[in-house]
């Protein structure tokens, strides 16, 4: 699986979610609504979820392992960051 590219939307809002990413997943799967958040450790991703009737929220799509989370959460970050840099966040 590769990413093949990253998008970065600026959040309005202030608080702790700071930007929401897409990524295109070798060309052909876009996940939506990757939210990059601040938290006390730093910056993290945290992936598309919905509120069930139970009040909790859980992803709707999400890495089956930790190395391809710790991959797409770096290239995301990565992303943000350069755009911060660039002033580029849309």
């Amino acid at each position: 699986m590769n990413i093949t590219d990253v998008r970065i939307r600026k959040v309005e809002k202030e608080g702790k979610m700071k930007a929401v990413a897409s990524i295109t997943i070798d060309g052909e799967f876009v996940v939506h609504d990757i939210k990059i958040i601040d938290g006390e450790k730093g910056l993290f991703i945290a992936m598309p979820s919905r509120k069930t009737g139970e009040g909790e929220y859980r992803d709707i799509a999400h890495p089956i392992n930790s190395n391809t989370r710790d991959g797409m959460q770096k290239l995301i970050l990565n992303a943000y960051e350069k755009a911060l840099e660039e002033g580029t966040l849309e």
